[in-house]
């Protein structure tokens, strides 16, 4: 399906109007999450059968990014159910029917988000700090702070996962689950006031003995780095997803770049445009150039999750790479379109301003620039070795 088909011109023109009012009183996007629903953009993933777009994850990161160029906010909150719904789609694609119910509750309405986030963990899906206390039933109690939590005003199941210390002979156990709005045992913070990407309400949940009932929990997985299909799948599209967004940003600064380039005129050299002059045509060249690497590599790790390509052990390289460079390539033509621009894009209102605040937020997701570096030079180099084995 074409994005074009599940955002028109017109809707993505009413979604840009919102953006900076949203922005500037920190307000969650309200309007855009009915307009998209009712547009059924929600259902990227789920199954034509269930009333879906069916889609793999190479459309739905096109759509992304179109959404991207008008409201990266809202895009990036809107990631945020999309990485379950495509999940559960990833999994399904294996031969995984463990989250089918995510892609069936999201056909019927509900809004998924993630609660996995926690300040000080970096060893983000592999370890956590929140405490999954075992039940006789078979559920589990949850308690410890989530961070980033987007969508917090909206969503209805939440997916969180903490650690189960005394399991398996005390080296721990990290258990998932979802809970539900009407769950007792969490608080949202209205702590969201960010420099950039405000519409989203990334605000912090304190979970305070949350209840994930038994049919809920949905995996239970050792600490530390394993090949659990769950785990590629949460990171397939969460890396791919997060790229498609900042690439959309790239995107339309690069459109407002060539716009104030034609716009602008230059007094020194008699009111022609800076469109004629040779170091802003280098600026938008650079650019230009710059987000063109994006666009195919983000394309193809995305279908190659799709078609089930086999990557071995470069897997992890490849999803944490398209992420990295698609942040740091949008920062990169932000800036540059700024400088192109001029002055005017300094001024709040401006929709230069507002990108250039929000792309920042590319710097914060996972995996930052640290965790990929060391993540590729892993896969290529090997681990590094125990100093205290070498003798040094």
């Amino acid at each position: 399906m074409d994005p074009e088909q599940l955002l028109p011109d017109s809707l993505l023109e009413r979604l840009r109007g919102r953006a900076a009012e949203y922005d500037e009183q920190n307000r969650f996007f309200t309007e855009d999450l009915e307009e998209l629903s009712a547009a059924g953009y929600l259902l990227l993933f789920v199954p034509e059968s269930d009333g879906g777009a069916g889609l793999g994850l190479e459309a739905a990161a096109r759509c992304q990014r179109r959404l991207a160029t008008a409201a990266p906010a809202t895009a990036l909150a809107i990631n945020m159910h999309l990485v379950w719904t495509g999940v559960a789609r990833v999994l399904a694609d294996r031969g995984d029917m463990s989250l089918d119910f995510v892609l069936q509750e999201a056909a019927a309405g509900e809004i998924f988000a993630f609660g996995n986030s926690e300040a000080g963990n970096d060893s983000v899906l592999f370890d956590s700090l929140t405490e999954a206390t075992p039940l006789r039933d078979g559920s589990y109690s949850f308690k410890g702070p989530k961070i980033f939590t987007s969508l917090s005003p909206a969503w209805t199941r939440l997916g969180i996962f903490g650690k189960d210390a005394a399991a398996r002979d005390g080296e721990g156990e990290l258990v998932h689950g979802f809970i539900r709005r009407d769950t007792a045992g969490y608080r949202i913070l209205e702590d969201w006031n960010t420099l950039g990407m405000r519409a989203s309400q990334s605000n912090t949940t304190v979970l305070e003995g949350a209840l994930v009932p038994q049919e809920r929990i949905f995996r239970k997985l050792p600490v530390g780095p394993n090949a659990d299909p769950l785990i590629f799948a949460i990171f397939a599209c969460f890396e791919t997803l997060l790229a498609a967004v900042y690439t959309g940003i790239g995107e339309r600064a690069l459109v407002l770049a060539v716009e104030a380039a034609k716009r602008r005129t230059s007094f020194k050299n008699r009111g022609r445009s800076l469109a004629q002059d040779p170091d802003i045509r280098w600026k938008v060249a650079e650019a230009a150039l710059a987000m063109d690497a994006l666009y195919p590599q983000l394309s193809v790790v995305a279908r190659d999750v799709d078609t089930l390509a086999d990557h071995g052990s470069q897997w992890f390289p490849k999803l944490v790479g398209v992420k990295l460079r698609a942040t740091e390539t949008a920062r990169t033509v932000v800036d540059l379109a700024i400088r192109i621009s001029g002055g005017s894009s300094y001024f709040r209102g401006s929709e230069l301003e507002r990108l250039y605040r929000d792309v920042l937020a590319g710097m914060f997701h996972p995996s930052d620039d640290e965790s990929a570096h060391n993540t590729v030079a892993n896969a290529w180099l090997g681990p590094l070795e125990d100093r205290g084995s070498t003798g040094h």
